[in-house]
């Protein structure tokens, strides 16, 4: 009896304060979802009802994010497709200039890529001449000798030096970069990607597409110099 009676007691002061308190299952939506009525509904929205409508809503949140995953998993493959298309091309490509260009054509049809430069350190090497960005190696290592002794790509915001000097474009066309290092026995120049937007190349972003890129000129560009 004495049990009863505090049982009682308990749901009266349950009632009360649901009473006192008409809000609390909007404030506390998680509350609902463990709770069972049966559906008895007047004007008034049930307490199943509104179950339904948070379970409705999470359906929701969650096919959004299934489609989201879905896209991006068609993005990551048509990525990989670009990506190996363009690989081929550097694998299949007779000389330096054929490599160059297979490069600059497939970054900026196939990769809509806003900025782009290829530079190479003339060492005296070079027996024909091509389209990369040549530069001095007074001017690596007096201006970009930082990119060039970086061990992994640098993404963010250049100096107005360096910008003129990778791209040969004026500094306020390019907001932010993505440079790597390209390296064999000694450094060959820089791989850079720019954007116009200051937020497109954070220092958060990912880098295996560039360094994967990187990783196969790295290869090629001295094959082609030494054949």
């Amino acid at each position: 009896m004495t049990t009863k009676k505090a049982q009682a007691k308990e749901l009266q002061s349950v009632r009360d304060y649901l009473t006192a308190h008409p809000n609390f299952f909007e404030e506390n939506p998680d509350t609902l979802e463990a709770i069972n009525v049966s559906h008895d509904s007047g004007k008034a929205i049930s307490l199943v009802e509104r179950q339904i409508t948070i379970m409705r809503d999470k359906n929701k949140a969650l096919s959004a994010q299934v489609e989201q995953l879905i896209e991006t998993a068609k993005n990551n493959d048509q990525l990989l497709a670009k990506t190996n298309q363009l690989v081929l091309k550097l694998i299949q490509a007779e000389d330096l200039n054929s490599l160059i260009e297979a490069l600059d054509t497939s970054l900026k049809n196939d990769f809509n890529t806003e900025f782009y430069s290829l530079t190479l350190i003339d060492k005296g090497v070079f027996t024909s001449k091509n389209s990369a960005n040549m530069i001095s190696e007074e001017d690596a290592k007096s201006k970009i000798s930082s990119l060039l002794n970086a061990q992994k790509a640098v993404s963010g915001v250049l100096r107005e030096e360096q910008i003129k000097l990778l791209f040969k474009q004026p500094a306020t066309s390019i907001a932010s970069v993505i440079a790597l290092p390209l390296n064999s026995t000694e450094p060959l120049g820089v791989l850079a990607l720019g954007s116009s937007d200051a937020d497109f190349y954070t220092h958060d972003i990912g880098t295996v597409f560039i360094d994967y890129i990187g990783a196969l000129l790295n290869e090629l560009i001295p094959s082609h110099l030494s054949a």
